[in-house]
């Protein structure tokens, strides 16, 4: 039996070492006796850099994983899983203020059906928050600035920086992809149909 190869709409460590870490302990859980492979593919996310609210992260995820399966109808591609991860940042209003938080996303498909998982949250320091929204300035350019530090996104990513290094960029989106592949390893519960009411006579 060939391996389960799992295709991700990126070539990043952090993202791909992310992959590895969930699938390491998901293997016995998707059933599958065969290796699991991972392959990254730098794809096109479709949204901006940085996205600023919870629906533009889930797009990104989500438009990484359709041009993974669509290069692989095109290129006959054996792929049984696809796999998009996004990070981005989510704007609420609480007693009146603007609090902005790091989402970390993943939308995780086989061809037939797909999910969506999320990390937790962090909230971004104010003046963070106001070089991103209001400067415009990328998220992973002004993290630079902000911890006087570069590529901190390969590394720890915004999450390192703001958690004081207790959860890292690649941590964070473990945690989004076991959510989005529990569909897939949790059938006793996903796999329920709905239950009807039933009109109880008075």
């Amino acid at each position: 039996m060939g391996a389960v190869i799992v295709a991700v709409g990126s070539t990043r460590k952090p993202k791909l070492g992310a992959v590895r870490e969930a699938l390491d302990g998901l293997a016995d859980l998707l059933h599958t006796n065969s290796p699991i492979e991972i392959v990254g593919v730098e794809v096109e996310s479709g949204v901006n850099h940085t996205p600023l609210s919870r629906e533009e992260s889930m797009r990104g995820a989500r438009h990484r994983t359709e041009m993974l399966q669509q290069l692989a109808r095109e290129e006959n591609k054996p792929w049984s899983y696809f796999v998009g991860l996004e990070g981005g940042l989510d704007s609420i209003s609480e007693d009146g203020r603007r609090r902005v938080f790091l989402e970390s996303w993943a939308y995780v498909s086989d061809g037939s059906r797909g999910h969506f998982g999320r990390s937790g949250a962090v909230e971004l320091p104010d003046a963070l928050a106001e070089e991103v929204f209001a400067g415009g300035t990328e998220l992973s350019i002004a993290i630079d600035k902000f911890a006087g530090a570069e590529g901190i996104r390969d590394g720890q990513g915004a999450w390192g920086v703001l958690s004081g290094n207790k959860i890292s960029r690649q941590e964070a989106f473990r945690v989004a992809l076991i959510a989005a592949f529990a569909p897939f390893f949790n059938s006793s519960m996903y796999g329920r149909t709905k239950q009807r009411k039933v009109a109880v006579a008075e």
